[in-house]
């Protein structure tokens, strides 16, 4: 565990990438078994860490990041993750928002609640974490909450490329076909297409086909059968674990899901978000061994801008006002010594 670190994503990971999308299962958009696709991704996110000087507030581009774990001393890639600056500047950003409707019938003296699915685009211009994929052999030993947290201390070292407001989809229920019920009972009625069809094609072509084809009208959810209507905002059973460590980090379900599988969205203000607004930078003052003393802490660490972040599970202690103590194995593992900045966040 602690001789992995966090990585800018290279065009030569795309065969290490593209092998662990086709383990997916399907349901990740972020991460479709495509290499072509994936391929044009890692050229976008070649573009955004070379990108020194992007628009900021309402300016913000849309821009991805993507990022690997990788084994430090083997350079063997076992997880990935993303981070997008600003959402639906290109193309909507589609989802569901669920609405009550209440009435009120004097003549029966009963009140009726419905509960309806609208199609929105609110949450456009925001930030978005996602494309998150830890190997199945490697998910053990907190690395999973390495690949996900470092995205939250990238995007506070590099604030001023991100939104106010962050978000995170959440693959939905998918049943043992690879298919999805929430699909099958709502958009799929429409659009004449199976779930990882329309999945697919979103992952390689983007939303549009969305805005052309899906019904503008609210959605009755009690008209839905049960099969949908059970799903709507649950997790994938692999997902849970994300959706906690989503919370832990300030994240909320604000009513949100996702158009294809009724997955929850989670979103956050971005300055809230915890390992963002607990973030601090310090320089390296000394490179030594952990002592009895009880001063050192087990943190994320991490150092460089956009191409050359990195980012490592380590052992710190302060030293002076704006310094740190950093454990020999996390120095080596990050590439830092005496002198260099750091970023650390409480693990």
């Amino acid at each position: 565990m602690m001789g992995f670190r966090i990585r800018a994503a290279l065009p030569r990971d795309l065969q290490k990438i593209y092998d662990m999308a086709k383990l997916t299962g399907g349901g990740f958009t972020n991460l479709p078994p495509d290499r072509k696709a994936l391929g044009a991704r890692l050229d976008r996110a070649a573009a955004a860490f070379g990108n020194p000087a992007p628009g900021t507030g309402r300016d913000l581009p849309d821009e991805l990041f993507v990022v690997v774990l990788e084994d430090a001393a083997t350079g063997e890639v076992r997880g990935t993750a993303q981070i997008f600056s600003c959402v639906g500047q290109e193309t909507p950003f589609y989802s569901y928002r669920i609405a009550t409707l209440t009435q009120h019938s004097r003549e029966l003296g009963r009140t009726f609640r419905a509960e309806l699915l609208n199609l929105v685009t609110d949450l456009e211009g925001s930030s978005e974490v996602g494309g998150l994929f830890l190997h199945p052999g490697t998910r053990a030993g907190g690395l999973g909450l390495l690949l996900a947290r470092s995205r939250y201390l990238f995007i506070a070292m590099h604030r001023a490329r991100f939104a106010d407001r962050i978000l995170a989809e959440l693959r939905g229920i998918i049943d043992e076909r690879g298919g999805s019920p929430f699909w099958d009972g709502v958009a799929g009625r429409f659009f004449g297409m199976s779930f990882q069809e329309a999945d697919y094609f979103n992952a390689i072509n983007g939303h549009q086909f969305i805005a052309d084809l899906m019904p503008k009208h609210p959605v009755y959810v009690a008209m839905l059968p049960d099969s949908a209507r059970q799903v709507i905002g649950l997790p994938h059973p692999s997902g849970r674990a994300a959706m906690r460590m989503l919370e832990d980090e300030g994240f909320a379900a604000e009513g949100y899901v996702d158009i294809f599988d009724g997955g929850p969205t989670m979103t956050a203000r971005t300055d809230r978000v915890r390992a963002i607004a607990d973030a601090r930078v310090a320089v390296v003052t000394n490179v030594r061994a952990p002592e009895c003393d009880g001063a050192h802490r087990r943190a994320l660490v991490a150092t460089g801008r956009l191409a050359d972040f990195r980012c490592a599970y380590g052992e710190i202690a302060p030293d002076g006002d704006a310094g740190v103590v950093l454990d020999p194995v996390a120095a080596q593992v990050l590439e830092v010594g005496v002198g260099d900045t750091v970023w650390h966040v409480a693990r």
